[in-house]
């Protein structure tokens, strides 16, 4: 379930535009809404935990809501951008009530909220304690690990391995499929032609496949200063590391159908989504919304057949 990239439209971390591509992969539709979250919401990291912690967003995002509820990916103003990829092997550890508790469902909104970059993003995490706590989605276990990126080019995949925080940071990490652990993926990625080993590119849809066909064709995209052929280029891989219907696994979620796609421009501050059951892309432009304190907006992007295009008048109150 799931793959995600990041690249820089003209060579360099940070130079050109920065983007993050990433498809949704699930075994069934996830009716996700798309919302705009202004600044100074107050949010509860995990209700009813004795470890619960509130906190108020002092930056305005863009988030897409799984099930209309989850946040599963975003993009803040300040150009932070946070991906929830399922990962069956992590292991978040017996709750311990000492430690502040963070809900997964509150994961990714808790950091687009609270940190415009990836290097003050995992400081907290690496210094508060913070432990996951899981969650049933769709009647499925939920577990996952974290990618993030900034307009720096910077990036960090976040998982947590036997109840311990694993952090690979920088700018060299900048591909996250499934599983299996990230460590493993890198050694798998090495197995094949243009990535360091002999084995042909992989052509199927296991997480290592998309993995690979990911990191082999986001190398080999060529620079462009055009935000819109940029877009267009990080379009062209996540589509290729997809799962066309027809291709899920039933005992396997993390082998499913693609249901959505989202292209961040972290730099114009420009957030597309296509969804697979509908033939058109739509994208919302973060910097013209007004994140003054006040109530979300919401837009479904599955609503019509006849919305396409820039979106920003289609958001109405929830």
């Amino acid at each position: 379930m799931c793959t995600r990239f990041l690249w820089s439209s003209v060579g360099t971390p940070g130079a050109g535009n920065v983007l993050v591509g990433r498809s949704m992969d699930w075994f069934e539709d996830t009716h996700t809404q798309l919302a705009v979250r202004p600044r100074g919401a107050e949010r509860q990291s995990a209700p009813g935990d004795p470890g619960s912690f509130t906190w108020v967003s002092e930056f305005g995002s863009i988030v897409c809501l799984m099930y209309g509820e989850i946040a599963v990916d975003g993009l803040n103003e300040a150009g932070l951008q946070v991906s929830g990829l399922y990962l069956a092997e992590s292991d978040y550890g017996v709750r311990d009530t000492a430690r502040p508790g963070l809900a997964l469902a509150q994961a990714i909104q808790c950091l687009l909220d609270r940190f415009a970059n990836v290097t003050d993003a995992v400081a907290w995490l690496t210094s508060s304690g913070v432990q996951i706590i899981p969650l049933d989605i769709g009647g499925k276990p939920g577990t996952g690990h974290i990618a993030l990126a900034d307009r720096s080019g910077d990036s960090a995949i976040i998982e947590f391995v036997a109840g311990e925080l694993t952090v690979h940071h920088g700018t060299d990490y900048t591909v996250m499929a499934n599983s299996p652990l990230y460590e493993e993926q890198l050694e798998l990625e090495r197995r094949y032609a243009g990535l360091g080993g002999n084995d042909p590119l992989p052509g199927g849809t296991d997480s290592p496949d998309r993995f690979a066909r990911a990191a082999f064709y986001s190398s080999r995209l060529p620079h462009t200063t055009s935000g819109r052929e940029a877009a267009a280029y990080v379009f062209s891989v996540i589509r290729n590391a997809s799962a066309p219907f027809g291709t899920a696994d039933p005992v396997r979620p993390n082998v499913s159908t693609t249901r959505w796609r989202t292209v961040a421009d972290l730099t114009a501050g420009r957030y597309f989504f296509e969804s697979t059951t509908n033939p058109n892309v739509v994208w919302a432009e973060l910097a013209s919304f007004d994140l003054a304190p006040g109530p979300e907006t919401r837009f479904d992007p599955q609503s019509s057949l006849a919305v396409s295009g820039e979106v920003n008048a289609q958001f109405a109150a929830a």
